[in-house]
């Protein structure tokens, strides 16, 4: 029996409430192979399908762990075959962010898995309710990569108590056991950028370093190097990155940047070799609490470590003044 059972227990057979948020392009199958064994929910980020990158991730996730895993996708990026194809591989849940659930709700649910639908507004939480949802990610804005407007805090008791029986879990600026711990208020957390900074993930040379540097104030909510990239992302999802001298330069000019050939041939130039003053490196504004590049089993003990002794010390306080104002 975990010592942080929570409304996720009853759905997956999983020790620990929490759960790997699929960033996409940085967590592979071993990732999410290392988060599932040590306990957690580990979740592969196929974001827009890609075939070649989905097949292997998930051919390695297949491989390494024979606990519960998933698999999470960018709703308005996909259509129903690389769904289809991550559905045959099974997975026990699939997460949809960033776009209306309903066009693969069916889908998802025929296949046998839980359907996981992350919001970053109430109304969006009404439609992942509407469609039929098993879990729901209510992402507040401090969370790195793409996101909403609203801060995590008032966000999630709110999609709590919007969702009623069905388990929500927090997301944004959470990256250690005391996060872990206040997010309980929920069924648990998902965690993005303390993961992204562990040995399993993929990522480009130089980006660990950097996430370990940063703090938190150096992130911010941007669109314009997801103009730069052409990524076609919907306007009402920023994304948090560090800050870099791209994002310096064309701060403000957005519209510019739009029509500007010039300055996106020499941003792909730039990108093609890492340049990290110039490509996005996703990061929350927990990133402060990063200080070492760990093993992903390692960072789920100590995440567990700590909230029970969060939740152990506040239980203590509570009993201590309790007994003390007893006559």
């Amino acid at each position: 029996m975990p010592l942080l059972t929570t409304a996720l227990h009853d759905l997956l057979p999983v020790e620990h409430p929490v759960a790997l948020a699929p960033m996409g392009g940085v967590a592979g199958g071993a990732l999410a192979a290392a988060v599932s064994n040590a306990g957690g929910l580990g979740m592969v980020g196929g974001a827009r399908g890609e075939p070649d990158w989905l097949a292997r991730e998930l051919a390695l996730v297949r491989r390494e762990t024979t606990r519960p895993w998933g698999v999470g996708f960018l709703t308005w990026a996909i259509g129903p075959e690389p769904l289809a194809y991550a559905l045959e591989q099974g997975p026990a849940a699939v997460m949809l962010s960033f776009g209306d659930p309903a066009p693969f709700a069916d889908q998802v649910r025929e296949a046998g898995a839980l359907l996981m639908v992350q919001v970053t507004s109430l109304d969006e939480a009404q439609r992942a309710l509407d469609v039929g949802a098993d879990v729901i990610i209510a992402q507040g804005t401090e969370a790195g990569g793409h996101g909403g407007r609203r801060a995590t805090l008032p966000l999630v008791p709110a999609v709590v108590d919007l969702a009623g029986p069905v388990p929500v879990l927090a997301a944004g600026g959470i990256a250690d056991g005391r996060g872990l711990a206040a997010a309980l208020g929920a069924a648990g957390a998902l965690i993005g950028t303390r993961f992204q900074a562990s040995c399993e993930a993929l990522l480009a040379p130089g980006v660990g370093a950097a996430l370990v540097r940063a703090r938190g104030e150096e992130t911010e909510r941007n669109r314009v190097l997801d103009i730069a990239r052409e990524a076609g992302w919907p306007e009402r999802y920023t994304a948090r990155t560090l800050r870099n001298g791209y994002l310096d330069a064309w701060r403000g000019r957005e519209d510019e940047l739009r029509t500007d050939a010039g300055a996106k041939r020499r941003y792909r130039d730039a990108a093609e070799q890492g340049d990290l003053d110039v490509v996005p490196v996703w990061a929350g504004e927990a990133v402060d609490l990063i200080t070492d590049l760990q093993p992903a089993a390692r960072l789920v003990a100590t995440l567990m470590a700590e909230a029970e002794a969060t939740l152990d010390r506040l239980s203590r306080t509570r009993n201590h003044a309790h007994t003390t104002d007893t006559p």
